[in-house]
């Protein structure tokens, strides 16, 4: 066990970069605030593949099944003999895998930023912020309870706020920030509330116990309800609100585009790998609890995710800012990874659902983040974030587009690329377990299709734009981050993942199913292919469709309205009804009642302080009269 010991110096590094760049940052010239924090990501993110191999190939595994390592723990608060939060470190199949996910696209993140936020205000700043965040990524996925999960949870929660709102000058930016904090923690709260349940019953936050399928204590209280529910589905339901908030599922999904407000890196960092894979990762650390002990809510994680995935790739269709495309898209794919989780079961084969979520995180990761900074590679040489301001650019930015349309095609399911791997497993698993689910799925497949080649022909095809200044590729310290993540999206989908993340730890082999995967491919092709009619050269089909739909298109380009209701809730019924008459109530009966004492108090007091006047003949006359109605009241009762 000692083996791993170091791993503890992977959250500590980014902690520490961000004390020293936050505290002396300002003392040095901002490029070696970007370098240092840099260079401690591609330390870690070394000590993270280093982890991976010794833990997969490794010691990891014991007669066949890997192992539950923690290589450090130490216990910070004590409530009861059981009832104790931890601080430590948690190896086993999904954490390590995060390990490597969170380090290698934050590395790829940090060394982008050094060229894309180049000249900006505020640079060690934002390399202190990204430090931060890493930290409490790492921090969340290496934990080893669940309350532990949850400090670190809201740690993101905090560094997304700064990081969306590293433009603090601009109005937008600020409110923002403050969108995905205030959503986030509505979230949150129910997270926290299933805690304490949960915590309440089974007298543990430890993983280890929760989610032992043998002997956790769960299993002793699914008898026990309230308002006809389970204790335990209540716990888990809220526990699943707190990563629905995270992920961004609905109805917690409107933070999320607003979030492109922040530098194009941090949208990578928050799509990619880190913050809207948090609620995916919390459902599968509780898996065993959900699928053993609260099916119910399980059923619940995958319509969830089914209706997010195809609500999100609608509304992706119809965006013209790039980067709010991305965004749908990011929220459809974590459907895709929830609706896995909901139909998964458990065990050898069984399991695919889980293994499939997984698959699909990983090479998510590469792509999205690839998605993400290639259009930041656009961004940085046209200076705007619409489409149709942009056109022609492969022949200005050669790196940028070939790696762009490797992205696409892998998002888009085409064969032999990492996303047509992990797509068919998780289409697989829906085919076993909900074929309406299944049919979702199909459709969404095709519309992300078209949606990305939307994008790409928009982007680097269709009508040459006249550019105020010829566009240019970036620097390398851009394109090659971007070159490692095509390398990465075309080849993730090799892995085997199916022996090496599992729902019960144990490895099994998968088959292609070509029966779903033939028809996808095609759904995917037939995506391309109108996209490719539509967009590659100017043409006037996208107005005339767009205007048949008439209504229907004006809703969906406006995500439904979702924002204007949830504006009018909070405004015309919370804020002018339910404020307004909590306000009069607090300012008339409790303000009220207390002034009205207050005031019989300081009447009283003007009333009887006369008393004290220092007039020794006042106060004879009293004693005396006193002394005479004492009398009187004595002979009475005698007589």
């Amino acid at each position: 066990m000692s083996t791993f010991n170091y791993t503890i110096l992977i959250p500590a590094l980014p902690l520490a970069m961000f004390l020293l760049i936050g505290l002396t940052g300002h003392k040095f010239k901002a490029l070696v605030s970007g370098i240092a924090g840099t260079a401690s990501l591609g330390f870690i993110t070394i000590l993270s593949y280093i982890t991976a191999i010794n833990y997969f190939w490794g010691t990891g595994m014991v007669n066949d099944v890997y192992q539950t390592i923690i290589p450090f723990n130490f216990e910070w608060l004590n409530f009861t003999e059981t009832l104790q939060v931890k601080m430590g470190v948690l190896l086993d199949p999904i954490s390590v895998m995060m390990l490597v996910v969170i380090t290698t696209v934050s590395f790829a993140v940090h060394l982008y930023s050094i060229g894309y936020m180049k000249g900006e205000v505020g640079f060690s700043r934002f390399f202190a912020f990204l430090s931060l965040f890493s930290f409490s990524m790492l921090g969340l996925v290496l934990a080893t309870n669940i309350f532990q999960m949850y400090i670190f949870w809201e740690l993101v929660g905090v560094s997304s706020f700064l990081l969306i709102g590293y433009y603090y000058e601009k109005p937008s930016a600020v409110a923002a920030s403050k969108k995905a904090f205030i959503v986030t923690r509505f979230a949150d709260f129910g997270f926290l509330v299933g805690i304490l349940i949960l915590s309440y019953f089974t007298g543990t936050f430890d993983f280890g116990i929760l989610t032992n399928p043998l002997t956790s204590p769960v299993a002793s209280f699914v008898g026990t309800s309230f308002m006809g529910i389970s204790v335990i589905s209540w716990a888990m339901i809220l526990i699943f609100m707190g990563g629905a908030g995270k992920s961004a599922m609905l109805p917690f999904h409107i933070w999320l585009p607003d979030a492109m407000e922040g530098p194009t890196p941090v949208s990578a960092l928050i799509h990619a790998a880190t913050m809207v894979v948090a609620g995916v990762y919390l459902v599968a650390r509780m898996f065993v609890v959900y699928h053993l002990w609260a099916p119910d809510v399980q059923e619940v994680i995958a319509w969830v995710g089914g209706i997010t995935s195809l609500f999100a790739a609608v509304i992706a269709i119809t965006q013209y800012d790039i980067k709010r495309v991305l965004a749908f898209s990011t929220l459809s794919q974590i459907g895709y990874m929830m609706l896995a989780l909901g139909v998964s079961g458990y065990g050898e084969h069984a399991g695919v659902g889980y293994m499939a979520s997984m698959f699909h995180l990983f090479t998510h990761a590469m792509f999205k983040a690839l998605l993400f900074l290639g259009a930041g590679s656009v961004i940085h040489s046209v200076h705007s974030n619409y489409m149709y301001d942009m056109g022609g650019l492969r022949k200005y930015l050669p790196i940028t587009h070939i790696t762009f349309l490797i992205a696409c095609l892998t998002i888009a399911g085409v064969p032999f690329l990492s996303g047509f791997y992990s797509k068919d497993e998780i289409l697989v698993a829906a085919f076993e377990h909900n074929k309406i689910l299944f049919g979702i799925e199909y459709l969404v497949a095709g519309l992300t299709a078209f949606y990305m080649f939307r994008l790409y022909f928009n982007i680097f095809w269709g009508e040459d734009k006249v550019y105020h200044h010829t566009p240019h590729e970036s620097p390398l310290v851009m394109t090659i981050p971007l070159m490692v993540l095509a390398f990465g999206s075309i080849f993730s989908g090799y892995l085997p993942f199916s022996h090496l993340v599992t729902s019960d730890k144990m490895a099994f082999t998968t088959h292609l199913d070509y029966a779903i995967a033939i028809p996808s491919i095609l759904i995917g092709f037939l995506g391309i292919g109108v996209a490719w009619i539509m967009y590659k050269k100017k043409t006037d089909i996208p107005d005339r469709i767009s205007a048949a739909l008439g209504g229907f298109y004006t809703t969906v380009y406006n995500k439904f309205y979702f924002d204007e209701i949830y504006l009018f809730v909070t405004r015309k019924i919370l804020f002018n009804i339910v404020s307004q008459s909590v306000a009069w109530f607090d300012r008339h009966i409790v303000d009220g009642s207390m002034n009205g004492i207050a005031n019989v108090v300081i009447t009283s007091s003007k009333k009887i302080k006369s008393l004290q006047s220092g007039q020794l003949q006042q106060y004879a006359a009293v004693f005396v009269a006193g002394a005479l109605g004492l009398l009187l009241y004595v002979i009475y009762l005698l007589g």
